[in-house]
């Protein structure tokens, strides 16, 4: 960044929009502060966030709490098998048409939208999917000779289900960053039904910032310095793909940003190893988070030196354990003993025999220790079978 001004201005974008449109919805939605903080990522890289899970849980809450306190347009739609172009995009204009012009009519429809929220995306049928992946990617819808570029801060996908076609998949890998949204634990249901009755009586929720703040604190993404966190990034992305994950050239890439972002809500004009956190959200299938989280690990630990001192701030998701669930690692050992011929089963499970040392629970981590040892003496067998 070029001067102290620019800094401060910086560092005062994103205060605004941690205080004032993060946090309040925070307090609003109990249970929800890690999708909130990801949204948060998201709306300054501009990003897609994609949600899985079942219905009721809050999902289409966030968004329109997030729109109301940003000033902007905000869309929603529940997805069928056989919803037609029309119903996201709008109709064509009856009186242009008699012209012979086929136009759009987008009046309150997703092309105006700067906040959009589709729900079961994954029911999008071939009639759709087109349309969808362009306006996704490049934030742009064209029918006929119309093109229109679309003002879309933020989108948000949302399923109870992941993706079981290549078609699918394709609109899913549109979504770079994936969390899961679930009901809330049994012991904040009391803390649920409370925000929930208040939210019920509570007037409008006031503007906290304006879109144009937003897209300024956007463009700033671009003069976060990436070199600091480089070396980290570079290997952990190469670890990954040798382990088997699919990390296209374009997400590794796209990737940047979503760590620029961080470093910007951070207030910081570079880009720290600890920004790596985000890696924990890019998983194809939840089973994936507990790998992703032991490279992620690894990698960190590896370069602590590079990380910079205590007084420099870092993400609230990057400070905390990523949660070691011994039934998400339990998981991830059934998909690498899917897939024993997979050359990096043995590299994936010494990462995650590592995580299982983080099992509080002494019954479960010895249960997660023997399975390892299971699966490796099976590895074992296949390669002396080979032999």
């Amino acid at each position: 960044m070029d001067d102290g001004h620019s800094r401060e201005s910086t560092a005062s974008l994103a205060t605004c929009l941690r205080d004032q449109v993060l946090r309040p919805v925070k307090d609003t939605l109990v249970g929800k502060d890690e999708i909130v903080e990801l949204l948060g990522v998201a709306l300054v890289a501009g990003e897609n966030l994609f949600l899985l899970g079942p219905p009721g849980t809050g999902k289409s809450a966030l968004v329109k709490e997030i729109a109301s306190r940003l000033s902007g347009n905000a869309f929603d739609y529940l997805l069928t098998r056989f919803t037609e172009p029309s119903e996201l995009f709008g109709p064509f204009d009856l009186r242009k048409l008699k012209d012979g012009e086929l136009v759009t009519n987008t009046e309150g429809m997703l092309p105006e939208a700067d906040f959009v929220f589709l729900d079961e995306l994954l029911n999008a049928n071939s009639a759709i999917l087109n349309s969808l992946l362009l306006a996704l990617n490049e934030r742009i819808f064209r029918r006929g000779r119309q093109t229109i570029q679309l003002p879309m801060l933020l989108t948000v996908g949302a399923s109870n289900r992941l993706p079981d076609d290549d078609a699918l998949a394709a609109l899913f890998d549109r979504f770079l960053l994936r969390v899961v949204c679930d009901n809330v634990d049994d012991d904040g249901l009391e803390d649920v039904l409370q925000a929930g009755w208040l939210r019920e009586s509570k007037p409008m929720a006031t503007i906290g910032m304006k879109i144009e703040q937003l897209k300024e604190l956007r463009s700033r993404t671009l003069e976060v310095d990436l070199k600091p966190a480089t070396p980290a990034y570079l290997q952990l992305i190469r670890s990954l793909r040798k382990a088997g994950m699919p990390i296209s050239d374009r997400r590794a890439v796209r990737l940047q940003r979503i760590l620029a972002a961080s470093a910007i809500l951070c207030g910081r004009d570079f880009v720290d190893v600890s920004d790596l956190w985000v890696v924990r959200y890019i998983w194809d299938t939840p089973a994936q988070s507990e790998l992703l989280a032991a490279h992620l690990d690894a990698i960190t630990q590896e370069h602590a030196k590079e990380l910079s001192g205590d007084d420099v701030k870092r993400h609230p998701l990057s400070q905390v354990d990523s949660g070691v669930d011994p039934e998400v690692l339990g998981r991830a050992i059934e998909v690498i003993t899917s897939d024993l011929a997979n050359p990096a089963a043995a590299d994936q499970l010494s990462l995650l025999a590592a995580r299982v040392e983080w099992v509080k629970n002494e019954v479960a981590r010895q249960d997660l220790r023997q399975r390892i040892v299971d699966v490796r003496d099976q590895i074992h067998a296949r390669q002396v079978a080979g032999q």
